[in-house]
């Protein structure tokens, strides 16, 4: 397996000029597999790790604990290699569609971050046709 990711092409550079850092040069990032759609993890960037993001391929991003960057598995081993990043409509949040290679995006070694279950309720289905897979 590869370590290094490859460069993300087709970059809007107009769509870029939008993205709206905090007061602190932060934007939260979302993290998503892209097979799955599972989010796997919520972190944050300044314009440097958006800027490695975009030419390395690999997730990276800005620890406001540690106030460093970091890049997503250079010590747990379990990499993200980005297919895309997207940007709201607001301009104040990433999403980054990734294939998540390890164990998982958790430092607990869950795929997901958001392995835990705060409440559940019934919901109530959208009017129109029903999503693919599920029966009625």
């Amino acid at each position: 397996m590869t370590t290094s990711g490859e460069p993300l092409g087709d970059l809007d550079a107009q769509l870029l000029e939008l993205v709206a850092f905090d007061a602190r040069g932060l934007v939260t990032a979302v993290v998503q597999d892209a097979r799955s759609s599972d989010v796997l993890m919520v972190a944050h960037m300044d314009r440097e790790a958006l800027a490695r993001t975009i030419t390395s391929g690999r997730s990276w991003f800005f620890s406001r604990s540690r106030n460093e960057l970091w890049c997503k598995g250079e010590t747990s081993g379990d990499r993200q290699y980005v297919r895309e990043v997207r940007v709201d409509c607001d301009g104040d949040a990433v999403l980054l569609l990734v294939d998540q290679h390890g164990d998982g995006a958790c430092h607990t070694k869950e795929w997901s971050c958001f392995f835990r279950v705060l409440a559940k309720g019934p919901g109530v289905p959208a009017a129109g046709p029903e999503p693919e897979g599920e029966a009625t």
